[in-house]
């Protein structure tokens, strides 16, 4: 349908994936989320189809991809955009002590694996003739290394360098790795909660938090979805959202 766009968020149940959601049915988006729990959002003159799953689990990914490419092998509109949301900053560790195998496992599948599951279903469902974009959150972390995000750090950057690929490979594709800025939401909360043995940089967050340094999901989240509307967007594979105003 000509002037329509659907697009696709996964993490949508709390935080700035949440926010791009209902910013995005506020534009009048047709909406698919993804999140580990259920999600019900205002519907007004749009739609919304939620796949509930989790995604830092293999059969959670693949679930999640069968169901996408159906939805998706059902909708007609302009415009196509996907946000790779989801993402955890577990496990915090100095790299002496990063011993737990399956929180490490379930980190790299939900902040990179799932991701590349995802984009692939997002390219098969979707038709090469309309405008599709790849809007991959990354973070500041993927790209100067902090102690005591080892494995966060290490997805994110292999994030970065999966998007220039994905790029490489569609040049019809608008393809971008962006970094959000610092945003007050559960996961910045449980930044907060982090001993300083793992996590040496924890008075910078508790000092973000206690002056009110924090930029609001609501607030990334407009200026996210206006970057998405312009013409800029893709002209930098890896980019930071406080580059825009």
């Amino acid at each position: 349908m000509a002037g329509t766009t659907l697009t696709v968020i996964s993490g949508a149940s709390r935080g700035l994936g949440h926010a791009l959601a209902l910013r995005s049915l506020a534009a009048g988006h047709r909406l698919i989320t993804l999140a580990r729990s259920p999600l019900s959002l205002p519907v007004h003159g749009s739609s919304h189809q939620h796949i509930q799953t989790d995604l830092a689990t293999v059969h959670g990914a693949a679930q999640a991809c069968t169901a996408l490419l159906q939805m998706l092998r059902q909708e007609h509109a302009e415009r196509f955009v996907l946000i790779n949301n989801a993402g955890t900053v577990d496990p915090v560790a100095q790299t002496a002590d990063l011993l737990d195998a399956q929180a490490i496992a379930r980190a790299l599948q939900l902040n990179l694996a799932s991701v590349m599951n995802l984009t692939a279903a997002f390219m098969q469902g979707t038709p090469a003739t309309a405008r599709r974009q790849v809007l991959n959150i990354s973070s500041g972390a993927g790209r100067k290394p902090v102690s005591g995000w080892a494995v966060y750090g290490a997805s994110k950057a292999a994030l970065d360098f999966y998007t220039q690929t994905l790029q490489l490979e569609n040049p019809s594709l608008q393809a971008c790795s962006m970094a959000p800025g610092v945003i007050d939401t559960d996961m910045q909360s449980h930044i907060r909660q982090q001993s300083r043995d793992d996590f040496p940089g924890l008075n910078r967050f508790l000092e973000l938090h206690q002056y009110g340094q924090l930029s609001t999901a609501h607030d990334t989240a407009d200026r996210i979805l206006r970057h998405l509307d312009s013409p800029a967007f893709g002209s930098h594979t890896l980019d930071d959202i406080r580059h825009y105003e």
